[in-house]
């Protein structure tokens, strides 16, 4: 008798994950009988889980807040991404043992540019990246690997915007937050990878006139879908690429992992995850 895998997401609170509704969906769609499900597990219990996940037939899972710089220190084996991220968010158990962690978050990032925003061109390109958390990370990775010629960092700490520009090397540079508004209007990509536009946080407090013609720009957050960042730059006839695909975009390398089968990343999915 074949043995049903399993995978989930880890995270401490889960709930409002949508990643289990988007592989629900894809295990539908290919009739794959397996199950991702939420767990919802303290980060005192964390090792304890992930030793216990193989036995219980889990092939792999996502990683979540607050988790995904932990995993790191329990890997098995870490990826040379998730090494230069700093964090994970996807984990895929071992035969032998242990897992190997991996960061998907700026693969995820790249690949819904490239299918939101054809036009675009990365090699020597200037971009503006908003935020120094874990997302600005994956963003600030997945940039200079794309051949990004310039990237100002802004982040309401400046200490923050500066340790992260100090990590990435001569490429990017931080800058205050109050000059971000000048950054803006010289960019041809801006990225906000803060919470601030989603609702029930405060607004992405920046002069957006800068906005023009030529420009793209993306938002990782994708509630609402359509930011007050996005609404402007399209008003302003900038190309606009919203967060959601991004959450898509990352999930489909450990489903391919864990299930067996590349997924497609479509229409479909998107309407799965906004039902």
């Amino acid at each position: 008798m074949s043995v049903i895998p399993l995978a989930g997401v880890l995270g401490h609170p889960v709930a409002h994950s949508l990643s289990p509704r988007l592989h629900g969906h894809w295990l539908a769609r290919y009739a794959i009988p397996g199950h991702y499900v939420p767990l919802d597990v303290a980060p005192g219990d964390l090792a304890a889980v992930l030793a216990a996940m193989p036995r219980m037939g889990f092939r792999g899972c996502n990683v979540t807040i607050p988790h995904k710089q932990a995993v790191l220190a329990l890997a098995a084996q870490t990826t040379e991404r998730a090494r230069r991220i700093g964090a994970a968010n996807t984990l895929t158990f071992l035969p032998g043992g242990g897992f190997v962690a991996d960061n998907t978050d700026g693969y995820g990032f790249a690949a819904n540019l490239v299918r939101g925003a054809p036009a675009f061109r990365a090699f020597n390109a200037r971009a503006l990246v908003l935020g120094a958390g874990g997302a600005a990370r994956a963003v600030l990775d997945a940039l200079i690997e794309a051949g990004v010629a310039r990237i100002a960092l802004a982040n309401r700490t400046r200490a923050r915007a500066d340790d992260l520009a100090a990590a990435f090397g001569p490429r990017v540079t931080a800058t205050d937050w109050d000059e971000a508004g000048d950054r803006l209007a010289k960019a041809d990509l801006v990225v906000n990878t803060t919470a601030l536009g989603m609702t029930g946080q405060p607004p992405l407090n920046l002069p957006l006139d800068g906005l023009h013609a030529g420009q793209t720009v993306t938002d990782l957050v994708y509630a609402p879908l359509e930011t007050p960042l996005l609404a402007a730059a399209r008003a302003a006839g900038a190309t606009v690429v919203d967060g959601l695909g991004m959450l898509l975009d990352q999930a489909a390398p450990g489903f391919e992992a864990w299930f067996g089968r590349r997924p497609e990343v479509d229409d479909a999915a998107r309407a799965a995850v906004l039902a």
